[in-house]
C-alpha cells in the first residue's frame, strides 16, 4: 500500500515537473523570438541612421530614427533645414530598410 502511494506520488511529480519544463521551454522560445526581433529592429535603426549621417547633403544632427520590427516601420523624427534634406533622408531610409514602411515626421525648420 505504501509502495503504491509512493509510486503514485512520484508519477504525479514527474507529470507536474514535465508540464513546468514545457512551459519554461515555451517561454524561453518566446523570449528568444522577441529578443531576435528587437535586435533586427535595432540593426535597421543603426543602418538607416549611419547612412543619413554619412550623407554630406543632410544636416543630420537633429534626426532621430526609430524602428518598430513588429510593424516593419521606420520613423524619422526631428528637423532639417530644407525640404530637399527631408526628402533625401526619407529616400535613404527606404534604400536601407528594405521591406519596411517609412514614416517621415521630419519638420523643415530653416536655419537663420
Amino acid at each position: 500500500m505504501i509502495r503504491t502511494i509512493v509510486h503514485t506520488a512520484f508519477a504525479l511529480a514527474l507529470v507536474v515537473g514535465s508540464a513546468a519544463c514545457a512551459n519554461t521551454a515555451s517561454g524561453v522560445v518566446q523570449d528568444t523570438k522577441g529578443n531576435a526581433s528587437a535586435v533586427r529592429g535595432g540593426l535597421e535603426t543603426v543602418d538607416v541612421k549611419t547612412a543619413i549621417i554619412a550623407d554630406k547633403q543632410i544636416d543630420s544632427g537633429a534626426i532621430d530614427v526609430d524602428t518598430f520590427q513588429d510593424r516593419k516601420l521606420v520613423v524619422l523624427r526631428g528637423s532639417v533645414p530644407t525640404a530637399a534634406q527631408k526628402a533625401r533622408a526619407e529616400q535613404i531610409a527606404r534604400d536601407h530598410a528594405k521591406g519596411y514602411n517609412i514614416e517621415n515626421k521630419l519638420a523643415v525648420v530653416p536655419q537663420e
